[in-house]
């Protein structure tokens, strides 16, 4: 009896740090306007989430466009740029274009994601050229 508790414990400790650990770690770097066109939804200004909280898909989670409407949920867990990171806050994106195709130029090249200027200052300060960040799809 007591072993079976033991197990049944370990097995839901396991089952529990999986969980926790399910996001993913990258980088993220900032863009402003022009935002339209996008690679997703072409000029249609509906795409875009209420808050500006939208973001682009670099090569690594771009999916060749299957990642097009995916939602993230991103933190800041460090920067180059001491201070960056604003502790403890997290946005939720809308993936709306690809990183490659975008019409202004990121802050910085080849991040994972690149957040629109007001999804990024949510989680960190404009200056950070870019951050490294966890995320999960949502």
């Amino acid at each position: 009896m007591y072993a079976s508790l033991c197990l049944q414990f370990l097995l839901s400790l396991l089952f529990s740090l999986l969980f926790l650990t399910s996001a993913d770690l990258g980088t993220a770097s900032s863009f402003g306007p022009p935002y339209l066109p996008t690679t997703c939804d072409g000029a249609d200004q509906e795409q875009f989430p209420p808050g500006d909280l939208f973001a682009a898909a670099g090569d690594a989670i771009w999916d060749n466009g299957a990642s097009c409407g995916r939602q993230y949920l991103v933190r800041c867990l460090s920067s180059a740029t001491p201070g960056a990171c604003i502790a403890g806050q997290r946005v939720q994106v809308t993936i709306v274009d690809h990183a490659s195709t975008l019409n202004s130029m990121p802050s910085k090249n080849g991040t994972t994601l690149v957040l629109a200027n007001r999804a990024f200052a949510g989680i960190a300060t404009l200056s950070a050229a870019s951050i490294n960040i966890e995320f999960t799809q949502v």
